[in-house]
């Protein structure tokens, strides 16, 4: 028997949603995106001020961006359960409201451990809102080729958040000092939920996934204690009993994780989604593309500031590149995957990542500035070919029921790459410092180890799209539709 939405509330949907062009909705929908992509990128070129200022360590200045997006992965799917049953207006306005408090908290921090719980704070905030805002967008646009286009657009909003974010806080942080990076999503954030309570129609899902208090526990507390002792290790000793134990907890969580999780009517994930070759291919795509992309950001925006000199604003300018060719090649891939599938997307990625990490293997204190501006533009164009294909990946094939949690399973994999690789890159270069590298040198294993990962995106790119990998997810999607 199919089921129906609350008589009342579609009714009052239906009655918003005549009254107002989605087109609109869309627009204060990606009003969000942009705060919240522009917030993983840009406080990168504002760490060396930071650092001088709060008096921080290199630990602290990875904790800095790994606290939102730590929190942001943990809370993703959580946040979208939230949304479906409590009504998701609600959820992204709460969203809103939390993330605009923790960015004039953190614009008042007084110390590094500050900042980081005030990051945190952002980051649960920001949990709310993308997965939120794009089950909003396919309420406002139901016909598929208006959806596809309106995804199309948050693809390239995404594409520019995440580019113009180091840009802008490269500028705030040259004219005003690094507090300014969190005051703009003040008023953009307060003006984006004004518009969606005149203008967003609530919705609720017909069946809202249980909560899984447990299984988000385990999550929580395995990346948490994972990301802890990738970061720690150098400080605190490897072999030490604090990192050790750490790593117990992390490895114990897991475990729990994967054997609690199939005993569930309504998991937190589904491990069963891993059998599907596509969808365990764009959950790694995400994890390598994007470690890849925020350790590079990371670790150049301390060399172009501390080892050549250059100044925060002219750090972001170095990201003009990446922002003008994401612009360029996530509509270009978006169109790509719908008449040719994901395999030219991804071997396109592949390669571009491949150019930029080989670059970068020989790096040393007077790279050319023409290289590295190419390297940005490589960048650029291999997150903005693999976006929309990791997406398209693991949604594809999987019942509609799913597809909004195999999505959300994507972006988890997305914000825990990131988290990765801030984490790994950060971990790698104290080591080698510690033995009496200097900072360049240093980042050099790091080059290497991102090459390798982008050798790794062009072998899962061929395989993704072979018939064997689709065969295997008719047969997941056929198990998924047995058990809803």
């Amino acid at each position: 028997m199919p089921k129906t939405e609350n008589p009342s509330l579609s009714a009052v949907a239906s009655t918003q949603k005549r009254t107002t062009h989605p087109n609109l909705i869309l627009a204060i929908c990606c009003t969000s995106l942009l705060i919240v992509g522009m917030d993983v990128t840009i406080v990168n070129v504002a760490l060396p001020a930071i650092q001088t200022d709060l008096h921080a360590r290199l630990a602290g200045l990875q904790w800095i961006l790994d606290a939102y997006t730590l929190v942001v992965a943990s809370f993703l799917m959580l946040s979208g359960s939230i949304s479906d049953r409590f009504g998701r207006r609600r959820v992204f306005q709460i969203g809103l409201a939390v993330f605009i408090l923790g960015s004039l908290l953190c614009s008042r921090a007084a110390t590094i451990e500050q900042l980081i719980a005030f990051r945190a704070l952002q980051g649960f905030g920001a949990s709310m809102l993308n997965p939120v805002a794009l089950s909003i967008i396919a309420n406002a646009f139901p016909a598929p080729k208006d959806r596809a286009r309106a995804v199309g657009v948050w693809g390239a909003v995404a594409g520019l958040s995440l580019g113009i974010g180091p840009l802008i806080g490269g500028a705030l942080t040259e004219t005003i000092g690094w507090r300014a990076i969190f005051w703009i999503n003040i008023p953009i954030g307060i003006t984006a939920a004004i518009l969606a309570a005149l203008f967003v129609p609530e919705s609720k899902a017909a069946r809202a996934r249980a909560f899984d208090p447990v299984g988000q526990s385990l999550v929580l507390t395995g990346l948490a204690t994972l990301t802890y002792g990738v970061i720690e290790g150098p400080h605190a000793g490897w072999t030490s009993p604090e990192i050790l134990g750490i790593f117990a907890v992390t490895a114990a969580a897991f475990l729990s994780f994967v054997l609690y999780e199939p005993r569930r009517r309504d998991p937190l994930l589904d491990l069963r989604f891993f059998r599907s070759i596509p969808f365990s291919s764009a959950t790694g795509l995400a994890l390598c593309a994007f470690s890849c992309f925020a350790g590079f950001l990371f670790l150049n925006a301390l060399y172009l500031q501390q080892v050549r000199g250059f100044s925060a604003f002219h750090t972001g300018l170095f990201t003009l590149p990446l922002a003008l060719t994401m612009i360029v090649a996530s509509p270009l891939s978006g169109r790509l995957v719908a008449s040719h599938g994901t395999r030219p997307s991804l071997l396109i990625a592949g390669i571009a990542f491949l150019a930029s990490t080989f670059i970068l293997t020989q790096l040393d204190r007077q790279t050319p500035i023409v290289w590295l501006l190419a390297v940005y533009a490589f960048f650029g164009i291999g997150l903005g070919m693999v976006n929309p294909a990791i997406t398209n990946s693991a949604v594809a094939g999987m019942p509609l029921s799913q597809a909004g949690v195999a999505a959300a399973i994507a972006s988890t994999s997305r914000q825990v790459g990131a988290a990765l690789g801030v984490a790994i890159s950060g971990t790698v270069v104290a080591s080698s410092r510690a033995l009496g590298g200097d900072f360049t040198s240093a980042t050099h294993a790091i080059w290497w180890t991102m090459t390798g990962c982008a050798a790794a995106m062009l072998i899962i790119g061929f395989a993704s799209s072979t018939a064997w990998a689709r065969a295997s997810t008719e047969q997941v999607a056929h198990l998924l539709e047995e058990r809803h």
